[in-house]
């Protein structure tokens, strides 16, 4: 888990040569899964226009793609680690979002006015959906693997969010034992501290391109703004490659990380 995490919740890598041939060895391995049936059976959701590729990306253990380390930069940021998923493979096209199956009109008024905003983690079930924290993560790594112009669909942050999230987990949880944390309802304080978050910190797009990285808090508010008109992209749409580690601490440290 990381420490010392700058007061605006993320950390931005610069273009390096290290992470752009890790973005160009991931692409080529992206383009097979994104076009596979079974794949886009799986994970196309939003008529068309997102998809979700959980774990979908074949990046090992130690985060490389076809032999290919993650940066020297960002391993030093991250540390040593063994024990990383696939990483998820997000792609968004032209007209995102469109209502994905299943979704309720104020759930996508949600996803087209607030850019989806969420913590991950935090899992919705049963109807009407209740929030349950059900994974707890280390950190959030997004690299993008595709170029395209500012408008299309970028990663959008809540900078400080971090701080008013963190603050509402620990006020509802902090006090139970560590076993009945999965099984507690957070909605009501999560959606208090969402309200806070979109009323006191700023919304901030954050444009990257392949050889750039971005690295969340893992309770930063983030999501995914809509594609802009005159958005413009490759046919492989904007690909942005995802690594979450679930924590290895307890939690009472984890839900004390500054």
């Amino acid at each position: 888990m990381l420490r010392a995490w700058p007061d605006r919740g993320y950390l931005r890598f610069e273009w390096h040569p290290e992470t752009f041939r890790w973005a160009k060895a991931a692409r080529e391995l992206a383009r097979p899964v994104a076009r596979d049936p079974e794949m886009r059976a799986t994970w196309l959701q939003c008529e068309g226009t997102w998809f979700v590729g959980v774990d979908a990306l074949p990046s090992d253990r130690l985060g490389a793609v076809s032999r290919v380390p993650l940066s020297t930069l960002i391993r030093n940021r991250i540390g040593q680690r063994d024990d990383l998923h696939p990483a998820q493979l997000s792609i968004t096209y032209p007209g995102y979002p469109r209502p994905r199956k299943g979704e309720s009109e104020a759930a996508f008024r949600y996803r087209l006015h607030r850019d989806a905003a969420h913590m991950d983690g935090l899992i919705a079930e049963g109807s009407p959906k209740r929030r349950f924290l059900r994974e707890r993560h280390d950190w959030i790594l997004g690299l993008p693997l595709t170029e395209t112009s500012a408008g299309a669909s970028p990663l959008v942050v809540w900078p400080g969010s971090h701080h008013i999230l963190r603050q509402a987990m620990l006020d509802r949880l902090g006090d139970l034992p560590e076993d009945r944390w999965a099984d507690t309802d957070i909605t009501d304080i999560y959606q208090a501290a969402r309200k806070r978050i979109f009323e006191e910190c700023v919304r901030t797009p954050l444009f990257t391109r392949p050889g750039e990285a971005v690295l969340l808090n893992p309770f930063l508010l983030h999501g995914v703004a809509p594609w802009q008109p005159g958005a413009t992209a490759s046919q492989d749409g904007r690909m942005v490659a995802y690594l979450r580690p679930e924590t290895r601490e307890s939690g009472q440290n984890w839900m004390r990380q500054k």
